[in-house]
């Protein structure tokens, strides 16, 4: 989408493509074929951008290299032909990248600076996940530290230079590519190490893995955040994080209320508000325009409600998001009934890198389900404390089937799944229809 803003003709190839992001796509007229015929590569592309989960092997690939064709890494492409000559705020972490860059562009977009973004998931203010914005206008992007591509593993973050950097926690993760959280913490330091003197890093506090990146060198200003301590502060007023005071070096400077919840979303703002501090925003006026920020597409995403029954989609696919998102929302609904349902889609979770801690992250559920999907051959260590036993299934359909079964008035089913999960949470919704015999099922488009 970049790219034809810039002018260019686009057109790409993948294995699988769904929403929302398909949706996006098709929606700005982008065509994206299926597969990866060489053949989809005539007419012969100036540039062919290999995405990081292309490897040799691959038949387009190879097609690439034996015909001796341009190409370059999306983030090096992105680094040299969109954020040259623009200030970069980059946010960067294990978790909450998405959430934080969104709330960040809504920020400067409502104080008129017409930023360009691009981000790894469909905000709901823009209705796309990236932009050019102005020319010369501030640039969010969320920096991701998986590697660029395979013929550059560097992460991803290294080609942004940021002038404002955000980083929001470290923890194991992309197991498939790193071999432990010291191969991470380098990378991190690779990114701290690009930061001008005159740029600022905005760290979460307390976290213990990012003062181990900061201990190994830094050469910026700092400004902490955190919920109990840090430069900037936040004060809840409502125990689910659903309105809260804000304050910096021991000032209130606003308040939020909006429909999002959670801690980790408090966290995120926190962030936010710091990042657009330092892009010349006032914090109130900050405030205000978080006051009007509608989220993010499958982040905790009302999907439908069914005979008092409701349906959520979420990203969450690490133990400490998933646990996350669950208290968030238990701290919503008091003492209503959650039922969980995970999707080990993800690389390090398919390797059993979480089979410690998994059982725990699911603690606020009632009743669990865990789709594992084929070629996994480990089972979550039962959680020592208070959880549900999770009902771990090869089948989505053995899951729709028995979660709607087991659903009831006044119950919140969540699925959580960094893939597209077979459609489970729509599924279930329709599930729930027919079981019901409801009529007035529909599909919300709105955060909870």
């Amino acid at each position: 989408m970049l790219a034809r803003a810039l002018g260019h003709r686009v057109r790409g190839a993948d294995e699988r493509a769904y929403p929302p992001m398909s949706e996006v796509l098709r929606s700005a007229g982008i065509a994206v074929s299926e597969g990866y015929d060489p053949a989809r590569l005539d007419p012969v592309p100036d540039c062919v951008l290999i995405g990081n989960a292309m490897t040799r092997g691959n038949p387009a690939v190879e097609h690439v290299l034996n015909r001796g064709l341009p190409f370059a890494s999306g983030p090096q492409w992105l680094a040299e032909r969109v954020l040259a000559g623009r200030p970069v705020l980059a946010v960067s972490g294990t978790h909450g990248k998405t959430s934080t860059a969104s709330m960040l562009a809504q920020v400067l977009e409502q104080s008129g600076r017409e930023p360009g973004f691009l981000i790894g998931g469909v905000p709901r203010d823009f209705g796309v996940s990236a932009r050019l914005g102005a020319r010369n206008a501030p640039f969010v992007v969320e920096a991701d530290e998986y590697d660029s591509a395979f013929f550059d593993k560097r992460s991803k973050f290294v080609h942004y230079r940021p002038r404002t950097l955000v980083i929001n926690n470290i923890e194991f993760d992309h197991a498939d590519i790193f071999d432990d959280l010291a191969a991470i913490r380098r990378q991190f330091h690779h990114l701290v190490r690009t930061v001008p003197g005159e740029g600022l890093i905005i760290r979460a506090q307390p976290e213990e893995e990012i003062d181990r990146v900061l201990a190994l060198g830094c050469w910026s200003a700092i400004e902490s955040f955190g919920l109990g301590e840090g430069d900037w502060r936040a004060r809840a007023l409502v125990p689910d994080g659903s309105a809260f005071e804000t304050w910096h070096a021991g000032k209130k400077v606003g308040q939020v209320r909006w429909g999002l919840i959670g801690r980790h979303n408090v966290m995120n703002a926190l962030a936010a508000l710091a990042a657009a501090s330092h892009a010349g925003v006032d914090p109130e006026q900050a405030c205000r325009a978080l006051d009007r920020f509608r989220g993010v597409r499958r982040r905790l995403e009302l999907r439908g409600c069914v005979a008092g029954i409701r349906v959520y989609d979420d990203f969450a696919h690490h133990p400490s998001a998933v646990a996350s998102t669950l208290e968030g929302l238990r701290a919503r609904v008091g003492g209503d009934r959650i039922l969980a349902v995970l999707d080990l889609a993800s690389n390090t979770m398919r390797s059993g890198a979480h089979r410690e801690t998994l059982g725990a992250a699911m603690a606020a559920a009632d009743l669990a389900w865990l789709y594992r999907r084929p070629g996994v051959g480990w089972e979550p260590r039962p959680s020592s404390g208070r959880g549900p036993a999770i009902r771990s299934r090869g089948s989505t359909r053995a899951i729709v089937e028995e979660c709607s079964a087991a659903a009831r008035a006044g119950d919140h089913v969540l699925v959580m799944s960094n893939g597209h999960f077979e459609g489970v949470a729509d599924r279930l919704v329709e599930a729930l229809t027919r079981r019901t015999g409801s009529g007035g099922a529909a599909t919300i488009d709105v955060p909870s």
